[in-house]
């Protein structure tokens, strides 16, 4: 998932490169080499390490270049990258914003456009931060091998590969995710009833619109794949139908399975740690998928959605939820979410999940954009980071906490400008006859 709009860059020179006299410019102070790759004013406060300040004044959100392995993070790898190691290595730092949600520094930094200066100005930039700024430190230890060296290391969207992928990601600390996503333990865009709810009333919601458009009832049976701490597993559970979860997480399925225990649904739930792929049960009368296809891979749709179809009953319905992009050409989640985020993840539009789906002989009913619920609900869980800031930290490391309250709070700025979407889409495998089997009419509510 693409979480910071990517940085833009010009190829035109500054004025100040294209002086007649061809002597060298002046030295450059840190924040000088910074307003010099800039295009248009700043909209916050730059202050570096060896004093030089640039920028408003009286800006409400800055940053702190505070060492020149900092310098050399930004120089070596431009853009979100670059930005992003030297925050999470705590060589940058943001004022005027709480690093568990440095929401208002990200939404500053969305007008940002980068530029290629001329020589001259480079050569004076290279002198300002010194000779070191051109070899790249070691990145922190937070960040994924690049995609290079996975793909060689291992076949994109293998098992072996996703578990891998996954492990990184969700197996962080479930003391931490308990922090942060709150009682629910869910780990995917709530549905708000309304803009005033709490972040555990629109998860419940969530769950209850996913449980409605696949119209269950006690005595169903429900595969929830890609399930997470079995948030959907249970509510199912509790309703009286047979589920059966399936994630590549082991403390998820380990966490979840207590929680089924403990609740007392052990002869109704289910959560394994498994790929959804070795699932051999087949004729549910539903299968959801909330926030899994994320993960899969474009070209890996077809054998994707095939491989639900196969597990469904004639008339059994799938709800697919997932992030997607604004258009339907196929994108990497970008630098950042890659190496520190999601690696190995992939976005596409709405429109390619449902041409998939149709491809392989299930017919969609319905699709929504629940892009504005997903902003609400990262906004809650940058609340919960702040709020238990400390407890975060000593679980897992500051630069750890400090890559959620990046990832989360740029997600939310993503989620709010169109940069990616949520979208549910609703589809059902028919009988022989081509019937659905169906109501005429939407049967859930909103």
């Amino acid at each position: 998932m693409t979480v910071l709009k990517q940085t833009h860059q010009h190829s035109h020179q500054r004025p100040h490169d294209r002086g007649p006299t061809g002597h060298a410019l002046p030295p450059m102070t840190v924040a000088e080499a910074f307003e010099a790759v800039v295009d248009g004013p700043l909209p916050l406060r730059f202050t570096a390490y060896d004093g030089s300040t640039a920028g408003p004044a009286d800006a409400a959100v800055s940053l702190h270049l505070r060492t020149p392995r900092g310098a050399a993070y930004i120089a070596t790898a431009p853009g979100d990258l670059g930005l992003a190691r030297a925050y999470v290595s705590g060589d940058l730092d943001i004022e005027g914003a709480h690093p568990g949600d440095p929401y208002p520094v990200l939404a500053a930094m969305g007008s940002i456009r980068f530029q290629v200066p001329g020589p001259r100005t480079l050569a004076a930039i290279a002198r300002a931060l010194g000779s070191g700024v051109l070899h790249p430190p070691p990145p922190p230890p937070q960040e994924a091998l690049p995609r290079w060296r996975r793909v060689a290391e291992g076949l994109r969207h293998s098992k072996t590969r996703d578990a891998e992928a996954i492990h990184h990601h969700y197996d962080v600390s479930n003391a931490f995710y308990e922090k942060v996503l709150g009682p629910s333990m869910t780990y995917t865009c709530a549905c708000y009833p309304h803009e005033a709810a709490t972040l555990e009333e629109a998860q419940e919601n969530k769950y209850r619109l996913v449980f409605d458009k696949l119209r269950l009832k006690e005595g169903d049976r429900l595969l929830d794949i890609g399930c997470g701490w079995g948030g959907m597993v249970r509510y199912a559970a509790r309703r009286g139908v047979r589920a059966i979860g399936a994630t590549l997480s082991r403390e998820q399925a380990a966490w979840a399975q207590r929680a089924i225990e403990e609740e007392g649904l052990a002869d109704l739930a289910e959560v394994r740690f498994s790929d959804y792929r070795d699932v051999p049960e087949t004729g549910f009368d539903a299968v959801s998928s909330i926030g899994l296809t994320e993960h899969i891979g474009v070209k890996q749709y077809p054998s994707y959605f095939r491989s639900i179809k196969a597990r469904l009953r004639d008339g059994g319905l799938l709800l697919n939820h997932c992030i997607t992009r604004p258009d339907n050409r196929r994108t990497s989640t970008g630098a950042f979410i890659d190496r520190y985020v999601f690696p190995d993840g992939e976005l596409t539009g709405s429109g390619t999940i449902i041409a998939a789906m149709q491809d392989v002989g299930l017919e969609v009913r319905h699709e929504e954009n629940l892009r504005e619920h997903y902003a609400l609900t990262l906004a809650g869980w940058c609340r919960n980071l702040v709020d238990s800031w400390d407890q975060c930290v000593e679980e897992v490391g500051e630069a750890t906490a400090r890559v959620w309250g990046l990832y989360m709070a740029g997600s939310r700025y993503g989620f709010e400008t169109n940069v990616v979407q949520l979208h549910q889409v609703l589809a059902v495998k028919l009988d022989g006859r081509g019937d659905a089997h169906l109501p005429l009419r939407p049967w859930w509510g909103g």
